[in-house]
């Protein structure tokens, strides 16, 4: 496993600077947060703190103010730090280097390389918030985007600039969709942040989903669940500044964010640090003003420019479709693909339950009869599953429901176009002809 807190150490290193722009003290370190006087600094801006020693810095973000109490949060574990150590403000303002040369490359929230291929040649930089898009200046979505799986292809077509999340609790497939996605997704540019997971799983990204073809064409920003919820949040804005650059220079890009629950979870911890009053299941008002915010950078570009399409993996906690995340990821983005744990539980792969999953976005983009042949699939599938129970006890009496008769003359054939390995792709034309083929023969 890459050791993070020694690439910490190294960016603290690398980044000092010869100048500062003011200075004060530390009076205060409370939980998460360390308190500063006599010094002024904006949110956002980067500064630094000494140790005792004299002999290293601690960096860290400002995050809320009090009167002339400045509210810090450091990027590594403020180990070594007393009080009335100094404080420098280095940077006023939130600003991340980009450039082609990222293409290939794994990085940090810092822009800091974790892979070994020596520093990055970045070529300008930009700040991370990014630009707001006028929305009637948006381009329309209305190309259809091949997944190259078969259950999202027919019933839920995704276009290309759309925004999409992957729903689900711990342990039914999310990680492994999301590979598929990826591998299987036609897009100029990949750009892929790991947020808040696990760290192992970085390296097997990489390399058993991504391979050195998908790496060539990609941008990886790693910041797994060990290190600070600021670097975390820095991860994550990174992530969707890098997808909004390579857009405004015309590129199709697949942008993909694992997960937007553990990007929740950092702003909380944020956000209860610096005393934000705690609403439901204890994120606090500013998580559910950013997470709008974050998805409305993405999505088609001005008319002529390139488009993003995102896909956000949303952890259902406790399986929990009512969760505040994941009700608040369904109001805003473009449609949701809905994992059930049923289905994982019987090796019905990838288990996407179709009666809880929707693209919005769909109607505008297939022809009315193939729209039609999916909303009739649709409907069969889950009358079927509704009423499984009773057909497996045989208390479904034939002749009851002549829909139902059809969805179990047809169950087979409907599981075996919901059904797909992992290292499969069918193609969109492919996908849309069988769900034709099979729905023709429903007797009217």
């Amino acid at each position: 496993m890459h050791d993070f807190a020694a690439d910490i150490d190294s960016q603290i290193a690398q980044l000092k600077a010869p100048e500062t722009i003011a200075s004060g003290k530390l009076v205060r370190v409370v939980g998460l947060t360390l308190e500063a006087k006599g010094i002024i600094a904006p949110l956002g801006a980067h500064c630094r703190v000494e140790n005792i020693d004299m002999g290293t810095v601690v960096d860290a973000e400002v995050v809320g103010f009090n009167d002339d109490t400045l509210y810090l949060m450091p990027f590594s574990e403020p180990v070594g730090i007393g009080p009335g150590a100094r404080v420098w403000v280095v940077s006023r303002h939130a600003k991340a280097s980009l450039g082609e040369a990222m293409l290939g490359r794994v990085i940090d929230g810092l822009g800091q390389p974790l892979d070994e291929g020596g520093p990055i040649a970045y070529s300008e930089q930009l700040g991370l918030e990014g630009l707001a898009i006028n929305p009637m200046e948006r381009g329309p979505i209305s190309k259809i985007l091949d997944t190259g799986i078969k259950a999202i292809n027919t019933c839920l077509t995704l276009g290309q600039g759309q925004r999409i999340g992957l729903v689900a609790g711990s342990g039914v497939g999310k990680s492994v969709l999301l590979g598929m996605l990826t591998r299987n997704t036609e897009a100029d540019v990949v750009v892929i942040g790991l947020i808040g997971e696990r760290g192992r799983e970085v390296q097997e990204f990489i390399q058993h989903t991504l391979g050195e073809e998908g790496l060539a064409k990609s941008v990886v920003v790693a910041a797994p669940a060990n290190i600070s919820p600021v670097l975390r949040l820095k991860a994550t804005y990174l992530t969707h500044l890098i997808a909004e650059y390579f857009r405004d220079r015309g590129k199709n890009v697949l942008m993909l964010c694992d997960s937007l629950t553990r990007v929740a979870h950092a702003q909380r911890e944020i956000g209860l640090a610096i005393g934000e009053p705690p609403t439901a299941k204890g994120y606090p008002p500013s998580v559910f003003a950013m997470l709008p915010r974050l998805i409305e950078r993405t999505g088609v570009g001005r008319k002529g420019h390139g488009s993003i399409t995102a896909i956000y993996t949303v952890l259902a906690e406790g399986d929990d479709r009512a969760d505040p995340i994941v009700d608040i990821a369904r109001a805003s983005l473009d449609g949701q693909v809905l994992l059930s744990r049923s289905l994982a539980d019987a090796a019905h792969y990838p288990a996407i339950d179709l009666s809880g999953s929707i693209s919005r976005v769909m109607p505008n983009l297939v022809a009315p009869d193939v729209f039609k042949a999916a909303n009739r699939f649709r409907r069969l599938w889950t009358l079927y599953q509704q009423n499984e129970d009773l057909i497996q006890v045989g208390a479904y009496e034939a002749g009851t429901n002549p829909d139902l008769d059809e969805a179990i003359r047809l169950r087979l054939g409907m599981e075996a176009i919901l059904r797909q390995g992992s290292d499969e792709s069918v193609p969109l034309a492919q996908s849309q002809a069988i769900v034709m083929q099979l729905t023709a023969q429903v007797k009217q």
